[in-house]
């Protein structure tokens, strides 16, 4: 624990609870111990973007957006 209060969890854990950047997580204690408690809310990133995907509306090809992207038109 840091002088902050912060706390690593490790990799294992993160890994098997599905832990990534922004995830929210609250300590619960019971009896006398602690326990890491994965919020229930938005789901991870990778199915927030997972429910954009499709939703775009531009009618262009991929190398017109790339151009634009990259300054090139």
């Amino acid at each position: 624990m840091t002088t902050k209060g912060q706390v690593t969890i490790p990799r294992a854990i993160r890994e098997k609870l599905g832990i990534v950047p922004s995830t929210e997580v609250d300590f619960v204690e019971e009896n006398g111990r602690v326990y890491l408690v994965k919020k229930a809310g938005p789901a991870t990133r990778k199915h927030t973007f997972s429910k954009l995907r499709g939703v775009a509306t531009v009618n262009m090809t991929t190398d017109e957006i790339m151009a634009l992207t990259r300054g090139d038109g």
